[in-house]
């Protein structure tokens, strides 16, 4: 029997058994993973966002035909296809829609009035009231030790603001690896915690292995945050192509094309599927197309090493917890210890 001292708002909210959510990481979070995930009594979220429309459909159909348990799906609100994606998780009845992103008041609405739970994730307590007026279920709160994008605010300083500023529950996310973490942010008022690096070291992630082993072997001092890759802040780890890219920050548009023509052709990546990405970002964000060569360039960095194991032309997206782990257990597993981890020290606090 769990203990009582998990059973957070969060849980009763969503469904799940303890109150640890794996993030929709792109490229990493696939059906395997989630499902595992789901499968051990934690929320597992799909990464959409690195999908295609059918592509999406067809793993939300792999996830429920293994699982009962409840999931989440991550969307990218800048999508063309966004109003397409969202209907199709209230028609596949999926529990939780995440965004990166802050959702539009129509989104919100839209999932809500169809009974989906909305979380977003928030890097500043002013974000977070913001989307708490839209309306969203609870909010996942990352703090600068998170990995990919992130904000600049620690975990220590932001949760407890964010929670402070809001009424919905709150998941703490950035740096998070093990139970003492766990017990941490419900001591601080969180209702649980988000991990990504931690699941992405994990036997169902599909990450290639020498992509996991350069992981295993990194330091906490050994990420940086950079804006060289694509103009807003991303913590990876510290590698060639990330010096490569500060050190030429005039010439970033002629890098990124370099970069992109690299990747195309150790992968395959059609001119077609670049193109059309920046395209995209151009329309969405009313970026340059300096800005644009940069953040198309951005996702394919990642599925050079997340996918396809190039390492010389990738980036690593990491959280500064990736210092603290050393193997790669089940997401069964991790999410055990964690909850025998989280329980021990509640148990040790309440003795002291």
């Amino acid at each position: 029997m769990s203990d009582k001292r998990l059973k957070t708002n969060f849980c009763e909210l969503t469904g799940v058994k303890y109150p640890i959510v794996q993030t929709g990481m792109g490229w990493v979070a696939g059906p395997s993973l989630v499902i595992a995930t789901c499968q051990a009594g934690a929320l597992g979220i799909l990464a959409a966002a690195t999908l295609t429309f059918d592509e999406m459909v067809k793993a939300i159909e792999e996830i429920k035909k293994n699982t009962d348990n409840p999931f989440g799906v991550n969307l990218r609100t800048d999508a063309l296809d966004i109003e397409s994606r969202v209907e199709h998780l209230i028609e596949s009845q999926v529990p939780v829609a995440s965004f990166a992103q802050a959702p539009t008041q129509r989104i919100v609405e839209r999932l809500k009035e169809a009974e989906v739970i909305v979380i977003p994730t928030v890097g500043a307590a002013r974000h977070a009231e913001k989307v708490a007026e839209l309306g969203v279920d609870a909010v996942i709160a990352q703090g600068s030790e998170g990995g990919g994008h992130t904000g600049v605010i620690p975990t220590s300083l932001l949760i407890p603001q964010v929670i402070d500023s809001v009424k919905v529950p709150v998941i703490a996310a950035g740096g998070f690896t093990d139970g003492r973490g766990l017990a941490a942010a419900l001591a601080w008022g969180a209702s649980g915690i988000a991990m990504g690096t931690r699941f992405l070291l994990t036997s169902e992630s599909d990450i290639p292995d020498n992509v996991k082993n350069v992981y295993l072997s990194t330091s906490s001092t050994q990420t940086v945050v950079t804006k060289a890759i694509d103009g807003a802040p991303q913590r990876v780890i510290s590698n060639k192509m990330v010096e490569r890219l500060e050190k030429a920050r005039l010439l970033a548009f002629p890098i990124a094309l370099i970069n992109a023509l690299r990747f195309r052709r150790l992968s395959g990546t059609t001119f077609k599927s670049l193109i059309t990405e920046g395209l995209r970002m151009k329309k969405t964000q009313k970026l340059s197309w300096s800005q644009v060569a940069l953040a198309a360039n951005a996702p394919m960095l990642t599925k050079a090493t997340m996918v396809d194991g190039h390492l010389e032309v990738g980036i690593l997206p990491t959280g500064q917890g990736v210092g603290s782990i050393n193997e790669l257990p089940t997401s069964e597993e991790l999410v055990r210890r964690i909850v025998e981890e989280a329980t021990n020290s509640l148990d040790r606090f309440m003795e002291s």
